[in-house]
C-alpha cells in the first residue's frame, strides 16, 4: 500500500513541477526520415550522420516544485561534432505541437549553417542564427515565432538581479536580433537553457574507442549493447575499485542513495537482464567503463595476427601500394596502404551445393532472357523488311520540296551482344562471422549469393569478377581472389567460394581502389562495380568513423572518375545515416531480410544492368 500511495505521489508531484507540454510532443523519430535530407539540402555537411543527444546537466536555478519532484536538472539541447549532429529525442518545449516540431527544423537549419564553430556560446548561436536568416530569409516568420513563444516561458529581467539580470538581457537581445550581443557575462548561476540554439558545452567522449591492447573485431555474437534511443553517451574510462575496504572508514553512507555502481553489461553468462540499468545509465552524467577481471574475455584470449605463410591463403602478388585520403588534412597520402592478392590454399574444386541446385536452376531459366537476342535496327541502308516510318518522312519531305539525300529506309535484324562487365567486390570482415538467427552466419548468407550470383551470370554470358576483401591495419590488406575476369566459372570457382571465410577489418578504400583498377582495365562500354558488406568501413588504426567514411567516399568518387558505376548492397540496418553521402541517394540498397540476399543480389544485377 505504500508503495502504491508513494508512487501517486511521485507521478502528482513530477507532472505538477514539470515545465514541458507533453500532450504537444515531437518525437526525433517522427523526422528522422526526412531530417537527414533537409539537413544536406540546406548546405550541411553530407557526411555527418543523426543521432539523439543526452540530456546534460544545465546549472540554472530550479523551482521549488522541481527540487521536491528531483526534475528539471537536466535538458537536452542540439549539438555536433566531426561525424554527428545529434537533437533532443522530443520536443515538448511550447504548448503547440507545430512549434516543437518547427524548432527541429530550425535546429537542423541552425547546425547546417554553424559557421563560428571555435567562437564563444553567444557568439557562435548568433552567427549560426543571422547567417541562416540570410541565407534562407523563408524561415525568418518561423523563427520570430520561436522567439516570441521562447522569451514568453524564459524568466522575467525583473526577478532576477544583479548579473543574472544582464546576463538574461543578453540572451533576450541575443535572440530578438542575432549579432547584437558581442560579449556575455554570466551571472552567479548559469542562465536558463536556450533550446533555440546549440549546445554551450558539447558532451565529449573521454572512453577511447578501443584500449590499446583490445584488438579484437566485435562478431556478431559479441556486439555492444545500444539502448532503444541510440542515443550519444558521456563516458570516462576509469580503473575498477577495489571493492574489499578493510576499515569502515572507507565507507562512504551518501553512496546508498547513489547510482554509481560497476555493472556487469556483457552480460552472457547470465539468466536475467538488470532491468535498472538503463534507468541508471538515464540518470548518470558519466557513463564509467572499466575491464573486470573475471569476464570470458579474460579467460579467453584470440590470437588474431597474421597466419603463418604456411597456414595462410597462397599470396599471389605482394605489396601494391595505394593511395588514402585524410579528411583532417583534406589531401591523399600517396603510397599510404600495401595490398596483398590472394588465393584461397584450401580450395578444391566442387559442385553447386544441392540446397542451392533448385534456385540456381530458376535463375539461369530466367537470366538466360538476358542474353544475347535478335534486335531490330532501323533506318538501315539495307535490310528484310521496310521502315514505314522512314519511308513517309522520306515521302513527306519529297512532296514539300526539300531537298535530302536518301537515309536508310529498311529494318535489319541483328544479334546485339552485352557490352558489359562487372566486378563484385564482397566484405570478408570478421563481423561476417555474426549469426542471422539460428539460420547460419552473415559469412554463409554471402557465400550462397556469390554462388548464386554466379550461376546467374554464368547463363547470361556476361563478363564478371569476384573479389573479398579485409585488412589488418593499412600495411596488410587482403584482397582475395575469387574469380578473375579471364576465368571461367566452374568447379573451381565453385571451390574457392566454398572456401571464403570471415577475415579481420574492413579498409573499405584501399580495396574499392584496387577493384577500380582491375575494372577500369575493361574495355566493356559499362562496367559496373558491386559492393556488398554489412557494416561500416573500420580497422585497428585511425580508420574509424568519420576518417574511414571519408577514404571510402573518396574512392567511389574516383571510381566514377574513371567511367566505373559503384553499387552498394548491404544487410547493414543502420547504413541509411551514412550511405548516401558514400554512393549517393540511388546508389545503394539495404536488404533488411540478410537470409534474402541470395535470392535478391541476382534481380538486382538484372535491374541494373536491363537496359545494356
Amino acid at each position: 500500500m505504500e508503495e502504491y500511495v508513494g508512487g501517486l505521489w511521485d507521478r502528482f508531484i513530477t507532472r505538477t513541477a514539470y515545465r514541458g507540454h507533453p500532450k504537444a510532443r515531437v518525437e526525433l523519430k517522427e523526422i528522422e526520415r526526412m531530417a537527414p535530407v533537409f539537413f544536406r539540402a540546406l548546405g550541411g555537411d553530407g557526411g555527418l550522420s543523426l543521432r539523439a543527444g543526452t540530456a546534460t546537466a544545465h546549472g540554472a536555478r530550479r523551482s521549488f516544485m522541481e527540487r521536491v519532484a528531483g526534475i528539471g536538472e537536466k535538458t537536452e539541447l542540439a549539438w555536433r561534432d566531426e561525424a554527428t549532429l545529434y537533437l533532443p529525442s522530443t520536443l515538448d518545449v511550447f504548448p503547440e505541437r507545430a512549434l516543437n516540431r518547427e524548432l527541429y527544423l530550425w535546429l537542423i537549419a541552425l547546425a547546417a549553417h554553424d559557421v563560428a564553430a571555435e567562437a564563444p556560446w553567444i557568439v557562435r548561436n548568433q552567427a549560426a542564427a543571422a547567417a541562416t536568416l540570410a541565407a534562407l530569409p523563408g524561415l525568418a516568420p518561423r523563427y520570430r515565432r520561436l522567439v516570441e513563444a521562447l522569451i514568453a516561458l524564459r524568466p522575467a529581467p525583473a526577478k532576477l538581479e544583479g548579473t543574472e539580470r544582464a546576463a538574461e538581457e543578453a540572451i533576450r537581445a541575443a535572440l530578438d536580433a542575432p549579432g547584437s550581443v558581442e560579449r556575455f557575462v554570466a551571472g552567479k548561476r548559469a542562465p536558463d537553457p536556450v533550446p533555440l540554439w546549440l549546445h554551450p558545452e558539447p558532451p565529449a567522449s573521454t572512453a577511447r574507442a578501443r584500449l590499446a591492447g583490445d584488438t579484437t573485431p566485435q562478431s556478431g555474437e559479441k556486439r555492444a549493447r545500444t539502448d532503444r534511443e541510440g542515443r550519444k553517451r558521456r563516458a570516462e574510462r576509469v580503473d575498477m575499485p577495489e571493492g574489499k575496504a578493510p576499515f569502515m572508514l572507507m565507507f562512504r553512507a551518501e553512496s546508498l542513495f547513489s547510482w554509481a555502481e560497476f555493472i556487469k553489461m556483457d552480460r552472457a553468462l547470465d539468466e536475467d537482464e538488470n532491468e535498472d540499468a538503463e534507468k541508471a545509465a538515464d540518470d548518470l552524467d558519466f557513463l564509467s567503463i572499466t575491464e573486470g577481471e573475471t569476464t570470458s574475455a579474460s579467460r579467453i584470449r584470440f590470437d588474431l595476427d597474421l597466419p603463418a605463410e604456411a597456414d595462410d591463403d597462397i599470396k599471389l602478388v605482394d605489396g601494391i601500394l595505394l593511395p588514402e585520403w585524410d579528411c583532417r588534412k583534406q589531401r591523399l597520402q600517396p603510397e599510404h596502404c600495401s595490398l596483398q592478392m590472394l588465393v584461397a590454399r584450401d580450395a578444391e574444386p566442387c559442385a553447386l551445393p544441392p540446397p542451392l541446385r533448385a534456385p540456381a536452376r530458376r535463375l539461369r531459366q530466367q537470366f538466360q532472357a538476358l542474353t544475347t537476342q535478335p534486335a531490330r535496327l532501323r533506318g538501315q541502308l539495307s535490310g528484310s523488311d521496310l521502315d514505314i516510318d522512314a519511308c513517309v518522312r522520306f515521302a513527306a519531305d519529297r512532296a514539300s520540296g526539300a531537298v535530302a539525300p536518301e537515309p536508310g529506309l529498311y529494318v535489319d535484324s541483328r544479334r546485339q551482344e552485352r557490352d558489359l562487365s562487372c566486378l563484385l567486390l564482397a566484405d570478408l570482415s570478421l563481423s561476417t562471422d555474426a549469426w542471422i538467427g539460428e539460420s547460419g552466419r552473415v559469412i554463409d548468407v554471402i557465400r550462397d549469393s556469390l554462388l548464386l550470383f554466379s550461376e546467374a551470370l554464368a547463363a547470361t554470358g556476361d563478363r564478371f569478377a569476384l573479389y573479398g576483401f579485409s585488412s589488418v591495419r593499412r600495411h596488410n590488406v587482403r584482397f582475395h581472389l575469387l574469380k578473375g575476369f579471364d576465368e571461367r566459372y566452374g568447379d573451381l570457382i565453385r571451390g574457392r567460394l566454398a572456401a571464403v571465410k570471415p577475415g579481420y577489418y574492413t579498409r573499405m578504400g584501399a580495396a574499392i581502389r584496387h577493384a577500380s583498377a582491375i575494372l577500369s582495365s575493361r574495355p566493356s562500354a559499362r562496367r559496373l562495380l558491386l559492393i556488398l558488406t554489412d557494416g561500416k568501413p573500420n580497422d585497428l588504426d585511425k580508420y574509424e568513423g568519420r576518417y574511414g567514411i571519408e577514404d571510402t567516399r573518396m574512392a567511389i568518387v574516383e571510381a566514377r572518375r574513371q567511367g566505373l558505376i559503384p553499387f552498394c548492397v548491404t544487410i547493414d540496418a543502420k547504413a541509411g545515416d551514412y550511405l548516401p553521402h558514400l554512393f549517393g541517394a540511388t546508389g545503394f540498397v539495404v536488404v533488411h531480410d540478410a537470409a534474402a540476399l541470395p535470392r535478391t543480389l541476382p534481380d538486382l544485377y538484372a535491374r541494373l544492368t536491363e537496359n545494356s
